[in-house]
């Protein structure tokens, strides 16, 4: 038996014995792996203990990877967890994934590549409520990348799709459907008002996602970018430009407080 089984048993055995409660014991199992606090391929280290740490397992961002790593690090975390999670990926580099584990899918939309088991019964167990908006329809690839991420972490998602300012009356007619969610996503290019628009209109967290629609003087959505972080309207945070990924993690974060609570 390894040194982190011993600190494990150790943990259990304390738990069984009444010194420590079961959420002491979680926080110390957080604090200590069961298992090496990541797994060594030489090009890649694999974080195997971050689910544990954060709730969350690693996701691979598949652009830029070279063809034999990338298949190699799909072979690792599906043999370790089961499940594997890529974004950013090219049909190209899910043709190459697929030769090796015919199981994987790909969204050719949202560029997600993914191992995923027990759909139906995963999507049924999916809780609270996100709403993803997006000013236009162009802005919807980042939008899937929010929306997919957020159900792959358990949430469940509604798709409200171009709604921009444009056509007010098309996003106010949502309105209902956008106050009841725990978090939203505001996904937008051009002068990027849809965040502050929304702002205004509900209670609980927007997440402003800047993409690089637009024309010239957009800038490749640095334009959006930084109407978003001057917004007016309260309660808006903003990430990076085209980060769908990193909109739908911090939004699954502010559902699961909401839920608990």
């Amino acid at each position: 038996m390894g040194r982190a089984e011993m600190e494990v048993k150790s943990i259990l055995e304390k738990v069984h014995s009444g010194e420590l409660t079961v959420d002491e014991a979680e926080a110390c199992l957080r604090q200590k792996p069961s298992e090496p606090y990541f797994e060594e391929m030489g090009f890649a280290k694999l974080d195997m203990h971050r689910k544990v740490r954060t709730g969350f397992p690693e996701v691979i961002y598949c652009a830029g990877k070279p063809d034999e790593y990338l298949v190699s690090i799909y072979q690792k975390m599906y043999e370790k967890n089961g499940e594997v999670f890529g974004t950013r990926a090219t049909a190209a580099q899910y043709k190459l994934v697929r030769s090796v584990l015919p199981q994987v899918q790909y969204d050719k939309v949202s560029g997600i590549l993914k191992i995923e088991h027990n759909t139906e019964e995963r999507a049924a167990r999916r809780v609270g409520s996100i709403a993803v908006c997006t000013a236009g329809t162009a802005d919807i690839p980042v939008a899937e990348e929010a929306a997919q991420t957020a159900e792959y972490f358990g949430s469940r998602v509604t798709r409200v799709y171009d709604v921009g300012v444009s056509g007010l009356h098309r996003l106010l007619a949502r309105t209902e459907t956008i106050q009841s969610a725990n978090c939203v996503v505001a996904v937008a290019g051009m002068e990027g008002a849809l965040a502050s628009v929304i702002g205004g209109l509900v209670s609980n967290p927007v997440i402003a996602v800047p993409t690089s629609v637009g024309y010239g003087a957009s800038m490749h959505g640095l334009s959006a970018l930084l109407t978003m972080i001057n917004s007016c309207a309260n309660g808006i945070a903003v990430v990076n430009i085209d980060n769908g990924y990193g909109a739908g993690y911090m939004a699954t974060q502010i559902n699961r407080l909401a839920v608990q609570r």
